[in-house]
């Protein structure tokens, strides 16, 4: 019951300048956030690569109103790509991108998203990983899909994420599935309305595990991103039924969330991605981490008493 108003205080002005100059808040994020610049980030990179993880890379920030933020967005992703050019990861560091950073909200924000975010692919091709492309509310992803559509014809390898809760997602997931593409599937954490929706967790579950199933048994490369210890054991379940070998699907969990899991799941050998996010725009990523998992306000609520 909580997520709906913990979303609804992300879109809050108000909020986002309280919670953001409260002392006590800082110590908080850093749990989820990797720092607020790419030389803050590289360390990270380096030591979860070490620790026999892999990690996708995401620049926080989505309240994007003119053009020249939207190329600053994207310069932003440019410059973290000629890092990681240095480091020589390849796929083992890849980028995720929100299409909203880069002008989709904005007139023309279509072909003004695409103008932006193709560079970015290309740079990331050119040292060997690929860009996956986030799943933002419901009313951005049929020009996301297009946008997706459109790169990998390019770009092959270029990703794309599905939200379980939605309704459209059964048929968008046998579309993927037959394509050979890159899907991340995860749950959901936008606050959308009963028409497009699920709003019963159990019935998101039973979504997830369905669609789940159809890209296990399809062509593409499934990535499964969920903390939850039932669909965690689900997909290796099915990714056995389907064939498919350690180097044919993926899990993906986000920084600072179970963390013993993610090696304990490398130390088995499967693959596993850290989903990280730096920047200095954190709000709207933090409070939609909060509405996700009671056990991340219960931190955030524990923290805040006991630094009070």
């Amino acid at each position: 019951m909580l997520g709906p108003l913990i979303l609804a205080a992300s879109r809050s002005d108000t909020l986002r300048r309280l919670v953001s100059a409260a002392p006590v808040t800082k110590p908080v994020v850093d749990r989820f956030i990797a720092g607020e610049t790419v030389d803050d980030v590289v360390p990270v990179v380096k030591e979860t690569v070490d620790r026999g993880l892999e990690v996708t890379l995401d620049v926080v920030g989505e309240d994007i109103t003119t053009p020249e933020q939207a190329a600053a967005a994207r310069d932003a992703y440019l410059a973290l790509i000629e890092r990681l050019d240095g480091l020589g990861l390849g796929t083992k560091a890849e980028a995720s991108v929100k299409l909203s950073m880069f002008g989709q909200a904005l007139p023309g924000g279509h072909e003004l998203a695409l103008a932006n975010v193709r560079p970015v692919v290309e740079a990331a091709a050119r040292i060997g990983t690929t860009v996956t492309l986030d799943a933002e509310d419901h009313t951005t992803l049929d020009s996301m899909f297009a946008i997706h559509e459109e790169l990998r014809q390019d770009f092959p390898d270029t990703g794309c994420v599905i939200q379980a809760y939605l309704f459209r997602t059964a048929a968008d997931a046998r579309r993927l599935a037959a394509s050979g593409s890159r899907v991340r599937l995860v749950k959901g954490a936008y606050d959308e309305p009963a028409s497009v929706a699920h709003q019963n967790r159990a019935d998101v579950d039973r979504a997830y595990v369905r669609v789940l199933r159809t890209l296990m048994e399809g062509d593409g490369y499934p990535m499964i991103g969920t903390h939850d210890p039932r669909l965690i054991a689900i997909g290796r379940e099915l990714a056995h039924r389907a064939g498919r070998g350690p180097d044919d699907y993926e899990f993906q969990m986000l920084y600072g969330i179970r963390a013993d899991e993610q090696l304990r799941l490398a130390a088995e050998g499967h693959r596993v991605r850290v989903y990280t996010a730096y920047g200095t725009d954190w709000y709207g990523y933090f409070m939609r981490r909060l509405a996700e998992r009671p056990a991340n306000l219960r931190f955030f609520a524990r923290s805040l008493l006991s630094r009070g």
